[in-house]
């Protein structure tokens, strides 16, 4: 029986060996893709555009950030560490999450980070690997910032039954979408979203020429969160000394 496990656990090795090096070269041709869609975009709309994506750059930035710094009280308060312990843990899954923009990859360091706090092997062992696939805490809110900053751009007011309905979209897109650079998953993660709201979705293809920045943001946040997260599920599942 246990050879049967050993081989179950090599095949998934397996996967996410293949899985990083795959965003290895996602990674490696994703400069030129966004060059490309920057040029278009410089020579299509002028200079004109350059402040409209300023704003949006710093609008979209600015949730992520807000989200990434509602981490620190997490940890501190539902995962009781202290706070300079926490920020020198992350420290290097965040410089791993502003180099690759993809959680998957920021996984060891993640895992790392979890040991310094003491958090305990097998409740760091399963619970990062799952908020890495399924928990994105930045996505719902800058994705709608995205949609609701076309919808400002455009003169458009979206109804409040709309607005509801992109909120729960913008939920279950979270749980669905690829912990890899932005500009792969950019349009199929907030399409969907756009069509609930009642967007035309056809700014996004201007957008993802400047995802970079924001997205940096959004790996930043979720691999924050992820850890803060984890200390709290350590702290509530421990055993009463």
């Amino acid at each position: 029986m246990h050879w049967r496990w050993r081989s179950l656990v090599g095949l998934f090795e397996g996967i996410s060996d293949a899985l990083l090096v795959v965003i290895s070269w996602v990674l490696a041709v994703a400069p030129i893709g966004v060059l490309a869609l920057a040029f278009g975009l410089g020579a299509s709309a002028g200079g004109g555009a350059f402040a409209a994506l300023v704003y949006y750059i710093v609008l979209v930035s600015s949730i992520g950030l807000i989200v990434t710094l509602a981490a620190y009280p997490v940890a501190v308060i539902a995962g009781g560490r202290s706070l300079g312990e926490f920020a020198r843990a992350m420290i290097a899954p965040q410089s791993v999450a502003i180099s690759t923009r993809s959680s998957l990859a920021s996984l060891p360091a993640m895992l790392a980070a979890a040991r310094n706090l003491k958090i305990r092997d097998e409740v760091a062992d399963v619970t990062l690997p799952m908020a890495v696939a399924l928990f994105r805490a930045t996505g719902p809110a800058m994705n709608l910032a995205v949609l609701f900053y076309i919808a400002e751009w455009m003169g458009l007011e979206p109804t409040l039954p709309h607005a509801i309905a992109a909120i729960f979209v913008a939920v279950l897109m979270s749980l669905s979408a690829v912990s890899l650079p932005g500009e792969i998953s950019f349009i199929s993660s907030i399409a969907p979203i756009g069509i609930a709201l009642g967007i035309p979705l056809g700014p996004l293809a201007l957008l993802i020429a400047v995802e970079m920045i924001p997205d940096i943001f959004r790996t930043f946040g979720n691999v924050t969160m992820d850890v803060a997260v984890t200390s709290a599920v350590d702290r509530r599942t421990a055993s009463p000394a």
